[in-house]
C-alpha cells in the first residue's frame, strides 16, 4: 500500500535529495559559507565571501578538535563575536569524544535544533513502509538526559541527546500517533537514574499490552534496563498490585505523571510475577511485551558486540538501526531498518552539512587536502573518515568515524559505519584510546614498582559486555623481586586507573552507573610469551609481532582466560563531578 499525506512527502524528499545529492550539497556549502561570511574563522582564511567549493577547499584547513579549542573556548568564556557563526552559539553539545580527558564541546546554533527535527520527521515514513500499524500502539523507550553545566560565559553544555529531551520542540511536540511513548515526560527529564528508570519501567509494565516496539539509545542501555527488571521486579509487581508507586521515587512532577496511569491490577502484577520468577529469561521482552515487533537500538560498531544478549532476551526480535547521528552533525537514515545487524547501511542526508572523504589507508596516515572527495565521488568498498563542515560553524573538521561505502541509493552512497578511528575500548558512549590505556597502566604500574617492587611485564585488555553493565578487563602478566603483592593493592590499582580515564568513562561509572567497576586479571608467568607464539603460529611475522592492546578474537581470549591467577575489581568509584576540570 502506497504511502499518502505527510509521509508521501516526505518519501519524496529523501528521493529527490539522494537524485540530486551532489547539486544539493553545492547549494549547502553555498549556503554556509553565505550565511557565515563576515565569521572570524573564514575570514581569517581569506574566502572574502566567496562561496566556491573549489575556493573553500583550496584555502580552509583540514582540522581536529585541538585545531580549533582556542577558538572553543573563547565561545565558552564569554566572547559573542562572530568566531566561527554569524549566528550566535545557544548550546554547547557535548561530544562523547574528549580533548585532554574532557567532553568535547561542540558549539550549536538554535536553527540546528529544526534541521535534527526533520530528520527524525523523515524516520516516521521510512518505519512505516517496513512496519504496518505502528500508529495503534506505543513505544517502550527508555530514554535518558545526563547532568547539564554551564560553561563560564553562561551557556548550556550537555549531550545532544539531553539538548534534545529539554527543549521545547520535545517538551511540547505535537500529538503524533506515531510517536506515542510510554514513558512520562516527566520520567524521561528527570536526572536521578533510578527514579527515571523505575518510573519508565513501571509505565511500560502497566501498559504491556499497547507496546508495540522497546528501545533506547545504545544496546548497552537497553540491556541496562532489563538487568534492571531482573533486579526490582518484585517490587514493581507490588506496585502494580496495590496501584501506587514506591516510596523511593520521590520526585512529584513523575509522581503526579505516573499516578494518572495507576489503577490496582492483581492480575497484572500476577502475570509479572509469574515471568520474571522463571529463571530462564530468554525471549524475556516477547514474554512481558508479546505484541512488540522489534527493538529499537544502536548495533553498529561497538554497540555490535551485544547482539548475541539482544537476541537473548529479545526473542529473536528484529534488531532495528535508523539514524547515523553525533553531537557534531545528523548524518543520515537507514533506509532498510529492518536488515539484519551485520547488513546496516546509513544513506547521508545531503540537506544536513557538506561532507568530505578522507580515504582511509593505515599505509598513509597522513593525507593532504588533495586526498579528500566529495559526497558524490566516493568509491565502492573504499573506506573513508568523514570531515564535515556544518551551518553552526565546524568547517573540514575531522569526526573521527571511518565509513565503507557499501551500495547508493539513487546518487547518494551508502555506509557501513567500521568504527571511531582510534578507540580500543567502549561499554556505553565511553570512548577508550590506546594512548589512554596505557596512561592509565602507568598509573597502576607506578604504584606496584615503587611501593612494592613489582613490574608489569606486558598488558592488554577487553570489554567484557557478558555482566550487565559491562565493564573493562586487564590483563597483566607481573614480574616481582619481593614475593607477592600484598592483599587490596590491586584493587587499589583498579582505581588508580579508573582515576586516568576520560570524564565519559568516570560519568559512567560515577553518575550513570552504565560502566561496571574495572577488573584486572593476573595472568601466569610466559602467558604473553605464549599470545605471541600463537599469534606466530596464524602467520604474524616475529620481527613485527606487538602484543595487542585490545582483543577480541575468542581463541586469545580463551588462552587469556585459561591463564588467570587471580581477579581484582575497584572497590570504590573514581571522581567525578558535572563541572569541567579546565576551561
Amino acid at each position: 500500500m502506497g504511502a499518502s499525506g505527510r509521509d508521501a512527502e516526505l518519501l519524496q524528499f529523501i528521493e529527490d535529495a539522494t537524485k540530486n545529492a551532489d547539486q544539493m550539497q553545492r547549494r549547502v556549502l553555498a549556503e554556509i559559507l553565505s550565511q557565515n561570511a563576515h565569521t572570524e574563522y573564514l575570514q581569517r582564511y581569506g574566502l572574502a565571501g566567496c562561496t566556491y567549493s573549489e575556493t573553500f577547499k583550496k584555502k580552509v584547513p583540514i582540522v581536529t578538535y585541538d585545531d580549533i579549542k582556542p577558538e572553543i573556548l573563547r565561545i565558552a568564556n564569554g566572547d559573542r563575536s562572530p568566531i566561527l557563526s554569524s549566528h550566535p552559539v545557544s548550546e554547547f553539545l557535548t561530544s562523547s569524544g574528549t580533548s585532554a580527558g574532557e567532553r568535547k564541546l561542540m558549539p550549536t546554533i538554535q536553527q540546528e535544533l529544526d534541521r535534527r527535527q526533520f530528520l527524525y520527521d523523515l524516520l516516521i515514513p521510512v518505519m512505516n513502509k517496513f512496519v504496518p500499524g505502528l500508529d495503534k500502539g506505543k513505544g517502550l523507550y527508555f530514554l535518558f538526559v545526563k547532568t547539564d553545566t554551564k560553561t563560564p560565559g553562561g551557556l548550556p553544555a550537555r549531550p545532544v541527546l539531553t539538548s534534545y529531551y529539554k527543549s521545547e520542540l520535545f517538551k511540547h511536540r505535537k500529538f503524533n500517533p506515531y510517536l506515542v511513548y510510554t514513558s512520562p515526560t516527566e520520567a524521561i527529564l528527570c536526572s536521578d537514574s533510578f527514579q527515571s528508570m523505575y518510573s519508565q519501567m513501571l509505565c511500560g509494565l502497566v501498559q504491556q499490552e499497547q507496546v508495540l516496539r522497546v528501545g533506547a539509545v545504545f544496546a548497552s542501555g537497553l540491556l541496562r534496563a532489563i538487568r534492571f527488571l531482573q533486579v526490582h521486579w518484585q517490587e514493581l509487581a507490588d506496585d502494580i498490585e496495590r496501584g501506587t508507586m514506591s516510596s523511593r521515587v520521590t520526585e512529584p512532577s513523575i509522581r503526579a505523571a505516573v499516578a494518572k496511569l495507576l489503577r490496582p491490577n492483581p492480575t497484572l502484577a500476577r502475570f509479572v510475577r509469574e515471568k520474571c520468577s522463571d529463571p530462564n529469561w530468554e525471549g524475556i521482552i516477547t514474554k512481558i511485551w508479546p505484541n512488540t515487533k522489534y527493538l529499537d537500538v544502536i548495533v553498529t560498531g561497538a554497540m555490535a558486540q551485544y547482539i548475541p544478549t539482544l537476541n537473548h532476551y529479545g526473542g529473536g526480535l528484529p534488531l532495528v538501526c535508523t539514524m547515523y547521528a553525533s553531537s557534531e552533525c545528523y548524518f543520515g537514515l537507514n533506509l532498510n531498518p529492518m536488515c539484519k545487524p551485520s547488513e546496516v547501511t546509513y544513506t547521508i542526508m545531503p540537506n544536513m552539512g557538506y561532507f568530505e572523504f578522507l580515504p582511509h589507508d593505515p599505509n598513509r596516515p597522513e593525507l593532504s587536502h588533495a586526498d579528500l572527495v566529495d559526497l558524490a565521488d566516493v568509491e565502492l568498498g573504499k573506506e573513508y573518515e568523514l570531515v564535515i563542515t556544518t551551518y553552526a560553524g565546524l568547517y573540514r573538521y575531522r569526526v573521527g568515524d571511518i565509513l565503507r561505502v557499501s551500495g547508493f541509493h539513487n546518487a547518494a552512497p551508502q555506509f557501513k559505519f567500521i568504527r571511531r578511528k582510534n578507540v580500543v575500548l567502549s561499554i556505553d558512549s565511553d570512548k577508550t584510546d590506546e594512548a589512554e590505556l596505557q596512561k592509565a597502566v602507568e598509573a597502576a604500574s607506578n604504584r606496584l614498582m615503587k611501593d612494592y617492587g613489582t613490574r608489569i611485564v606486558e598488558y592488554t585488555s577487553y570489554a567484557d559486555t557478558k555482566t550487565i553493565p559491562g565493564h573493562y578487563v586487564v590483563f597483566f602478566e607481573l614480574a616481582s623481586e619481593s614475593g607477592p603483592v600484598p592483599e587490596g593493592v590491586m584493587e587499589q590499582c583498579c582505581l588508580d586507573m579508573e582515576e586516568e580515564f576520560n570524564s565519559v568513562y568516570r560519568q559512567g561509572r560515577v553518575c550513570d552507573q552504565s560502566i561496571g567497576p574495572l577488573e584486572i586479571r593476573v595472568v601466569k608467568s610466559g602467558t604473553f610469551e605464549e599470545l605471541m607464539e600463537y599469534a606466530i603460529s596464524r602467520g604474524a611475522s616475529i620481527n613485527q609481532y606487538k602484543v595487542p592492546r585490545c582483543v577480541s578474537f575468542t581463541p586469545i581470549l580463551e588462552l587469556l582466560h585459561s591463564r588467570v591467577v587471580s581477579s581484582h575489581f575497584s572497590l570504590a568509584c573514581p571522581h567525578w563531578t558535572p563541572n569541567r576540570r579546565q576551561y
